[in-house]
């Protein structure tokens, strides 16, 4: 086989009816589809160049416009049907160094095959093709049994990253009242945020994705295999109202962490004030005798200083007076 076919197979087999797993080539798709036997074919890819598809697209006779979508990543989630297949889009999640990297999967489900095609950071679906492996009356399913582990592993590595982040907002707490303004906290809660908003915009469509799975009549989807799509529905659901709760909590902590900047911000400019206030009395009468002018009663007085001082105090002993019960200081 061609290095530049195989480079991007990751898994190329074919499942018995028995629950046996045979590694095949790629050349040999059309030999295991040509016999009639129950069996299905599982290819997975990881950023197959447009060879590989050209080649599965001719073994499979998969559709022009799904082979195209699944060569070019970016693609919204969505569901096309394309007469006896589908083909399926959705993004993948998970935590690396403390950050959520997205990829996308593209899925090919036809009578007797199914094509994964990952792009960027997508985790292997080695386990799920392990468990379909383990649980062999799965496999009398045929595809639609290996798309219900696909979908299930993809919702199931959503939910560490809702943990995660619960978490994470958890050690936020005590940076968001802190006394002092830190404006790496406001940092983080937008990461945080803005990482939740993009999750939620892929796990949003993969309900409507795997309701119409779980619920549509498909002969390439088992009556059997409905209720599993149906949890998956369901695990979706719970994931998507979690990772809303959330971003209404990181929206309620940024609004709560600037409150109280604001706030602190406040007192600080009544301390100013106030002590601006304090300064400004004896300043102003100081200000009157600054000015030389020779007739003023007060100079000749013996008294008069000694009772400037007192008035100037007694000012200053006032306002303080007042500041403190009105808490300014």
């Amino acid at each position: 086989m061609d290095p530049a076919l195989t480079r991007c197979v990751v898994n190329c087999a074919a499942y018995t009816a028995q629950g046996e797993r045979v590694d095949i080539d790629l050349e040999q798709i059309s030999e295991v589809l040509a016999v009639d036997d129950g069996s299905f074919v599982w290819v997975g890819l990881y950023e197959p160049g447009a060879a590989v598809l050209a080649t599965l697209q001719e073994e499979f006779g998969l559709h022009p416009l799904a082979v195209e979508d699944a060569q070019n990543a970016h693609q919204r989630p969505k569901f096309e049907g394309y007469g006896d297949s589908m083909f399926i889009a959705v993004h993948t999640a998970h935590v690396s160094d403390g950050t959520i990297r997205f990829g996308e999967t593209h899925i090919f489900v036809g009578p007797r095959y199914i094509v994964t095609v990952r792009h960027g950071a997508s985790t292997s679906y080695a386990p799920a093709r392990a468990r379909l492996e383990r649980e062999k009356t799965m496999l009398v399913h045929g595809p639609g049994a290996a798309l219900y582990v696909v979908l299930d592993l993809i919702v199931d590595n959503y939910m560490p990253i809702v943990d995660e982040y619960d978490r994470l907002l958890g050690e936020l707490e005590k940076d968001i009242f802190a006394a002092e303004f830190r404006k790496g906290t406001i940092e983080r809660l937008y990461w945080l945020k803005r990482d939740l908003t993009q999750l939620r915009m892929a796990v949003a469509p993969l309900q409507d994705i795997v309701s119409h799975l779980a619920r549509s009549p498909s002969p390439l989807v088992d009556a059997a295999i409905q209720p599993y799509l149906r949890d998956v529905h369901d695990h979706a659901i719970r994931i998507d109202s979690s990772t809303e709760t959330l971003r209404e909590m990181l929206t309620a902590a940024m609004s709560v962490n600037l409150s109280l900047v604001t706030v602190q911000q406040g007192e600080i400019v009544k301390r100013l004030g106030a002590w601006a206030s304090l300064l400004a009395a004896p300043t102003l009468v100081a200000s009157w005798y600054g000015m030389n002018f020779e007739h003023m009663p007060e100079l000749h007085g013996r008294w008069s200083y000694a009772a400037l001082i007192g008035a100037m105090a007694g000012i200053c002993g006032l306002l303080y007076w007042k500041f403190k019960k009105a808490r300014w200081l």
